[in-house]
């Protein structure tokens, strides 16, 4: 059976912080997964949608990847190929869309598979707030879930320093996504990540409930991240100033 070439995920984003005291933050988000060999067709899927358009929900290829434009998928396959790991058959890339004109992805997935529709490879594409980005990638096998662990490549949270490791935990089903990350200093678990949710095919109706749920769903990750950013602060969680960021070779997870 064909996949849509547009699916929306109505999901829950979690971040426990274990160490050095314990915080909690817990709120909904809601994002597109889109094939990137079947753009044109996911801009027909919903009148309130738009690819390369200006439009209430949009997506632009100059909000990921390199960020300059050019084919995702071309960037995805050149990602994948330095980390020795075979072109996919099919990409779709899990991301929040602009929102009236807006965007800020915190993590982006781009999931390959291979002819049979199996899950074959991701790309974890990060970002922080200073703009600056890493992916980190990994080959997919039949096991499931899928995990794979890498050394920390790129500062996220001011709060905690570069001497970390992540582990990743993926699940995918026709109709469910779910990531953990846990990221380990020193053997110690100092955060839990996890993002959950379900899949719809993305129609008029969908993408309504969606944006009636959460409006303005990037705007609130910015400000969520901000918000809690000041009160980790206020809590006195160490700052680590913002390093050299890497270079744009990607990690490999495994």
């Amino acid at each position: 059976m064909t996949r849509p070439a547009a699916e929306i995920l109505r999901a829950r984003v979690v971040h426990l912080r274990h160490r050095p005291f314990r915080y909690r933050l817990d709120h909904r988000i809601w994002a597109l997964l889109l094939d990137l060999d079947r753009l044109e067709e996911a801009d027909r899927a919903s009148r309130l949608f738009a690819c390369e358009r200006a439009g209430v929900v949009s997506f632009h290829a100059l909000d990921h990847g390199p960020r300059d434009g050019t084919s995702l998928r071309g960037w995805a396959d050149m990602q994948l190929a330095a980390a020795g790991i075979a072109r996919p058959t099919r990409i779709r890339l899990l991301a929040m869309p602009r929102v009236l004109g807006y965007a800020f992805n915190p993590i982006s997935l781009y999931l390959g598979e291979d002819e049979a529709g199996l899950p074959s490879a991701v790309i974890y594409q990060v970002k922080n707030t200073f703009g600056d980005q890493h992916a980190y990638v990994a080959a997919l096998d039949g096991k499931v879930p899928h995990r794979h662990a890498t050394d920390k490549a790129m500062h996220v949270s001011p709060f905690i320093g570069m001497a970390a490791r992540y582990g990743f935990t993926l699940a995918l089903s026709d109709r469910r996504l779910g990531l953990v990350i846990e990221e380990h200093e020193q053997g110690a678990r100092v955060l839990t990540a996890s993002l959950a949710g379900r899949l719809v095919p993305l129609t008029d109706a969908a993408l309504a409930r969606a944006l009636a749920a959460v409006p303005f769903v990037t705007v609130k990750t910015m400000a969520a991240i901000h918000w809690h950013a000041l009160r980790l602060w206020l809590k006195g969680a160490r700052y680590h100033p913002r390093p050299t960021p890497p270079g744009p070779a990607p990690t490999v997870a495994t």
